[in-house]
């Protein structure tokens, strides 16, 4: 085992620096805003978890949580996702007082990584939960704030792809022989190997119609398709899931001042189990990764011995920030350089400013190694001294 540095950080830590601090906070007042407008409130949970309750809902890998034992001998989580600990006390307590529930949260998970490959074992995600809907108005009530969110917050070029969890389990599952065969494909369709998807079905003894039925699937977008020509590929007691898909397609339609940002595409999957209907991703121009994704997971509230419709978006705030501009903050900060003699009166004249929204730093200019250098740091200089101040 090599020796830890001091200056070493933990696998997939990282610092955030000032300026993309700012970013972070600047993201998180305009976020605020918005959803609360939007009629939800927002909602903080415990960075800590039960293993056996939280840990084992949710939908992340095992071998992705970061685990420690408590003085009772009980097994802990850092939360992996915030779904389902808003699952958690949704179910415990706030349905009972409110539902429908609109529910919101800016906040830190944590996900372990096997090794550095760039990706971060701690980030920020913005997000909302609509708890107590069943209808198809709570998921285009999502999406449409998901798309309104995202062009507030400063993203201008975005696309939302929409699937639906039901609609893919169906059509892999009418069209091979066994439950791990349709789960083989779904986990292709996760990855988005679609050469792999092809190839495994040379490798399944299918039939050829299936075969067929499969490649369709991957060869064809809802957009070179109507919704309706997927009809076929459902039994009859499966039809049901196409009408809710259409319903969605009407309702987005309505609701959008630009319906084509949205596309509908079968083949989307996602590594959260908990999906059982609608679920979408948000691709931005500038990273290769969406930069958020939700659904509904209805069935995520079974564990809790809830029968409720759920469905909720979140945000990666770090993928955010690489499809944002840089926000430049325009404001003036003041350095107030004393002497000895001269402290009490240089706190006075910072109060003055301060009362007047200025953003203001008080030094003494004894601890400055390099005077010339800090002064180039800030917009004004005043130094401050018994005699009278003078600005550089």
């Amino acid at each position: 085992m090599s020796t830890i540095q001091m200056f070493e950080k933990p696998l997939g830590m990282r610092d955030s620096f000032p300026k993309v601090n700012e970013q972070k906070e600047y993201i998180r007042s305009v976020a605020r805003e918005f959803i609360r407008n939007k009629g939800y409130d927002f909602i903080k949970t415990p960075s800590v978890e039960y293993f056996e309750t939280i840990g084992k809902a949710s939908a992340i890998d095992e071998s992705s949580l970061f685990k420690l034992v408590d003085n009772q001998g009980e097994m802990l989580v850092l939360r992996p996702d915030m779904t389902t600990p808003i699952a958690r006390i949704a179910a415990s307590k706030l349905l009972k007082e409110k539902n429908p529930l609109r529910l919101a949260y800016y906040a830190n998970v944590f996900r372990a990584q096997h090794r550095e490959g760039g990706r971060p074992a701690e980030f920020e995600q913005l997000g909302l939960e609509l708890i107590g809907d069943f209808s198809p108005y709570g998921d285009s009530e999502i999406i449409h704030t998901a798309v309104e969110l995202v062009k507030a917050l400063g993203v201008e070029s975005f696309r939302i792809t929409v699937g639906h969890a039901g609609v893919l389990t169906a059509i892999l599952k009418n069209n091979t022989n066994k439950k791990d065969q349709a789960e083989t494909l779904r986990q292709l369709l996760v990855e988005k190997n679609f050469v792999g998807f092809e190839q495994k079905l040379e490798d399944m003894l299918l039939l050829e119609g299936d075969k067929e039925n499969l490649m369709t699937l991957i060869d064809n977008t809802v957009e070179s398709k109507s919704i309706e020509d997927y009809r076929p590929l459902l039994t009859t007691d499966q039809q049901h899931l196409i009408d809710q898909v259409e319903q969605l397609q009407s309702l987005l339609t309505m609701q959008l001042n630009d319906p084509s940002i949205v596309s509908f595409d079968f083949t989307l999957a996602s590594h959260m189990s908990y999906y059982t209907g609608m679920l979408f991703e948000i691709h931005a121009a500038g990273s290769g990764f969406p930069i958020g994704n939700g659904g509904r997971y209805d069935e995520l509230f079974k564990l809790f011995d809830e029968e409720v419709g759920a469905t909720g978006f979140g945000i990666r705030v770090d993928r955010l920030l690489e499809v944002l501009p840089p926000k430049e903050v325009e404001e003036k900060h003041t350095l107030l350089l004393f002497h000895k003699d001269s402290y009490a009166k240089a706190n006075g004249l910072a109060e003055e400013k301060r009362k007047n929204a200025e953003r203001v730093t008080v030094q003494y200019m004894g601890s400055v190694s390099d005077l010339e250098a800090f002064k180039r740091i800030f917009d004004d200089v005043i130094i401050v001294s018994e005699g009278g101040s003078v600005r550089e």
